[in-house]
């Protein structure tokens, strides 16, 4: 892709086509149908960055469309076994495929394993249908990327989310994203990274999280991988800090996680 071209866009409108598909494969009424028999209880996101040391969310994540493939034939099984083995705090999982190299399966995997530490499904959620389609596959939090939704469907897309009891992480970039930072939002991230040119600065992170309400608690996502990095952000109010790609690049995920959180805490 061309640094010219509004990634961001491109991953949306693929997700839009994606979603179509597969609503006329199954329809949101069974989804709820499904649910009915779903015993199934969170474990909350907020509470456990709250109450972590580390707050380190660790990423089961195979490509991105700035680095291409950093971990091709991972096994999310062991891996996501490793990241709660060696202290991660929550877990995340990518579920598009064709920018991320993720899928459902995936997440089925990690679902299966991950017992103790909340699971949050990692996706360009752009319809109610998708908030449906995450409980159904396990999770306790979802994504919404404010800069996909206006801030109406933000704050329908929560609701549902909770009424589902489900958490809402919500990822900010920018100032003119603040307004989406709407009472019911549970955790507010604010990405390093410009997902419309996938560019990373940790400095505007820093200045746009002086202007979110206190109330809020905070993590950081995207492009951290030195651990003064995560102990400066820690000052400065941060709760979390959710990475992938400083572990998934190497051979033994979990372990460099492990080695990650020593150096931290």
């Amino acid at each position: 892709m061309k640094d010219t071209e509004n990634i961001l866009e491109i991953i949306c409108a693929n997700k839009r086509l994606e979603v179509t598909r597969q609503k006329e494969a199954i329809d949101i009424s069974y989804l709820e149908y499904v649910l009915s028999f779903q015993k199934r209880e969170k474990i909350s996101f907020k509470q456990a960055l709250a109450a972590s040391n580390s707050g380190i969310i660790a990423e089961f994540k195979r490509r991105s469309p700035s680095k291409g493939w950093i971990h091709p034939d991972a096994d999310v099984t062991s891996i996501v076994q490793d990241y709660e083995a060696s202290g991660a705090t929550a877990v995340s999982c990518l579920t598009d495929e064709k920018f991320f190299g993720g899928g459902f399966e995936d997440f089925k995997k990690a679902r299966a394993v991950i017992r103790k530490i909340p699971l949050l499904r990692k996706d360009f959620i752009i319809d109610e249908y998708q908030i449906y389609q995450s409980k159904v596959m396990g999770a306790d939090v979802i994504l919404l990327i404010a800069a996909c939704l206006t801030r109406e469907e933000t704050a329908r897309f929560t609701e549902i989310t909770h009424e589902l009891d489900m958490e809402v992480l919500l990822e900010i970039h920018s100032e003119e994203e603040l307004s989406s930072i709407q009472p019911g939002i549970d955790v507010v991230g604010i990405n390093n990274r410009n997902l419309k040119t996938f560019v990373t600065d940790i400095r505007h992170t820093i200045e746009l999280a002086n202007k979110i309400p206190v109330t809020f608690l905070k993590i950081s996502e995207s492009g951290l991988s030195n651990p003064q990095t995560v102990i400066e952000l820690r000052k400065k109010g941060f709760k979390g800090f959710l990475m992938g790609e400083n572990f998934m690049k190497t051979a033994r995920p979990g372990e460099t996680l492990k080695e990650f959180i020593e150096q931290i805490i």
